[in-house]
């Protein structure tokens, strides 16, 4: 899935991670009551669709990562791409055999 395209079907979503509205929304920062308006079809800004597409599409916890990570990601990605096109593609297959 590309960066900020829409998401279709966000409570499908949800109830695959057995979360209540209050559990999944608020992981992103948005109320349950917010959440409930975007799940009845209300447009979703971009910044709040990224949110739930990094958290909770490609499960990754935000409280891990730090400015140092995404420098160095940064830094990898522009002086070694070969490198960083490797450990990405061994990442994918990595997380799809989990």
């Amino acid at each position: 899935m590309k960066s900020f395209e829409k998401i279709e079907n966000i409570r499908d979503i949800r109830k695959k991670l057995g979360l209540n509205q209050m559990d999944f929304w608020s992981r992103i920062g948005v109320t349950q009551s917010g959440g409930s308006r975007y799940e009845s079809g209300r447009n979703m800004p971009k910044p709040v669709r990224e949110l739930l597409r990094l958290v909770h599409i490609e499960k990754i916890d935000l409280a891990k990562v730090n400015r140092d990570d995404l420098a160095i990601a940064s830094l990898l990605k522009s002086r070694q791409p070969d490198l960083y096109a490797s450990l990405k593609k061994e990442a994918k297959a990595e997380a799809k055999n989990k």
